[in-house]
């Protein structure tokens, strides 16, 4: 199975670097790597310098320049398009380590053939376990992590991860031809946070299944591009500002009816998380995205420079 890699970067080449040479110890061979530069000329003919063409097991590997920041979605997008070909895709984000054989792995788990995508257990680097796979909450507008906080290296069951998910994180998700050809690509205009998850959920509701393989791990690095790895009072106006405006985006999308609930909900939970730290500023850039989403905008932020 020919498998293409999808990576979409914005001005952090020593990453991108990291992860190709992680993937050029991997098991599964045939594959090919993808990447989007979304950061500009001058990031993108740094970039190139800094990449082999070819890593040393001869997979190639392209570097696309975005017309402008696409976002995450948009630049998984670019990506699919340079490759229509394969077999299947792999979503990978720039801040990751995939262990030599967690691509084997996956690609065994979508050949059994009874599902159209699959995920795998994300680790940090502090040891514990980030996600096998992920729940959303819909009435909550939430994220469930399925194993957060576990060891690495604790046995997983498989089975009861495939039964519980909804999502997969697109911090590393292989899907299969069946699963773009019926679904299409990511929604672009939710720009940065939740489009895996309306993605997956978009699938689900076309009678598509969600796989997960126990064989193999991927470190994440979590937030070296956009800083969303950081408490709350430091995290950048972006990530605070798009999470809240994108969960009402995708509630209004795929759970119309809870809207109203849901909304009061998210005003309430931004309240909580921001108040006892008393992160009024953060509480602010969390409060405009709500509004934006209440008001159902959507695309980068006017606000957000080139």
């Amino acid at each position: 199975m020919h498998i293409s890699v999808s990576i979409v970067g914005f001005r952090n080449k020593s990453d991108i670097v990291r992860c190709l040479d992680a993937l050029s110890r991997s098991k599964h061979r045939d594959f090919e790597v993808v990447i989007c530069e979304n950061g500009g000329q001058n990031a993108y003919r740094e970039l190139v310098d800094a990449v082999p063409a070819t890593l040393i097991g001869g997979q190639a590997v392209k570097v696309v320049e975005a017309p402008g920041n696409l976002g995450f979605a948009g630049g998984v997008n670019a990506c699919l398009a340079q490759t229509p070909e394969a077999d299947g895709w792999w979503l990978l984000n720039p801040d990751t380590e995939p262990d030599e054989g967690v691509l084997l792995g996956m690609v065994d788990r979508l050949n059994e053939g009874d599902c159209e995508a699959v995920g795998c257990s994300i680790f940090l680097p502090n040891g514990k376990i980030q996600s096998y796979g992920c729940r959303w909450r819909g009435w909550l507008a939430r994220v469930v992590m399925i194993g957060d906080g576990v060891n690495v290296g604790e046995t997983v069951d498989a089975s009861f991860v495939e039964r519980s998910q909804s999502f997969i994180s697109g911090a590393s998700m292989l899907i299969g031809r069946r699963f773009l050809e019926a679904v299409g690509p990511m929604r672009e205009e939710y720009f940065l946070y939740c489009e895996e998850v309306e993605w997956c959920l978009r699938a689900v509701s076309r009678g598509m299944r969600l796989g997960f393989s126990a064989y193999g791990r991927v470190l994440h690095h979590h937030g070296t591009t956009t800083g969303a790895g950081r408490g709350v009072r430091d995290r950048p106006r972006i990530v605070v500002y798009l999470s809240e405006r994108n969960r009402l985006l995708l509630t209004r999308d795929c759970f119309g009816a809870r809207f109203p609930i849901v909304a009061l909900a998210a005003l309430g939970q931004l309240v909580l998380r921001c108040a006892p730290r008393g992160a009024w500023r953060h509480f602010g850039y969390g409060l405009a995205g709500w509004w934006a989403g209440i008001r159902g905008e959507r695309g980068p932020p006017n606000w957000l420079p080139a």
